[in-house]
């Protein structure tokens, strides 16, 4: 199922894609990501196999390491996953990874999605000047946090599209999982805290929200999103 994601996906991301007909495969993708996450609840309920709940570890490459773990943290809440950023003073600098927990089909496809998103965004950047009179990397992580809160616009906009699982018991079945995701979160991180809300001054919000809605949820193997870097 995720291989016809990605080829869906790789449509879309082709440059001599339309417009309308990217949007039509993007939502075809995601909604086969959706549907293959809770096909496997419900194959997991119907053989009564107890759930497991895993976890990943996602480094992230500076620059802008807070804004691209934003970005994970709309794609894994977006996919019944749950994020957890951690940051690390080193001699070289700030260091941020985000730990993901849920059930692996789920974190499978934010992996997918972040990856495509993350090139994306760094093609995007690449593309817009920065305007004059406009701090370059202040402008660049409020592009980003805009880029971030459009997609997390689009996903829900595109779980209120996706129409009810035919299969009776499918909320109970993910009710369930979500709250073993839930219990994993807290045995391993008990005094987790939210984070304190970020003042942005730069003015690129707009252009990166612009941006976010017309990405394209998704694409390229997770490897991508280790090797590639927003540009500075």
């Amino acid at each position: 199922m995720l291989d016809k994601v990605r080829k869906l996906l790789a449509k879309a991301e082709d440059p001599a894609c339309t417009p309308e007909e990217a949007e039509a495969l993007t939502a075809k993708a995601l909604a086969l990501v959706a549907k293959y996450g809770i096909d496997q609840a419900l194959l997991d309920a119907r053989e009564e196999r107890a759930p497991v709940v895993g976890n990943r570890l996602v480094e992230l490459s500076a620059p802008y390491l807070r804004e691209k773990a934003y970005l994970l943290h709309v794609v894994a809440a977006a996919l019944r996953c749950r994020s957890i950023r951690l940051e690390r003073r080193t001699t070289d600098g700030l260091r941020v990874s985000v730990h993901l927990f849920g059930f692996e089909s789920d974190v499978a496809g934010v992996e997918l999605l972040f990856a495509s998103l993350l090139v994306q965004a760094a093609r995007g950047l690449l593309r817009e000047p920065v305007p004059a009179g406009e701090q370059p990397a202040a402008w660049r992580r409020s592009w980003l946090v805009g880029f971030g809160a459009a997609v997390a616009h689009r996903f829900e906009a595109a779980a209120a599209r996706l129409p009810e699982p035919e299969a009776p018991g499918t909320a109970l079945v993910l009710a369930d999982r979500e709250h073993a995701v839930d219990l994993a979160v807290q045995e391993q991180y008990p005094n987790v805290r939210t984070g304190r809300r970020r003042r942005l001054s730069g003015g690129g919000f707009d252009a990166g929200s612009a941006a976010g809605h017309r990405a394209d949820l998704g694409g390229a193997r997770v490897a991508t999103a280790h090797r590639s870097e927003i540009t500075g």
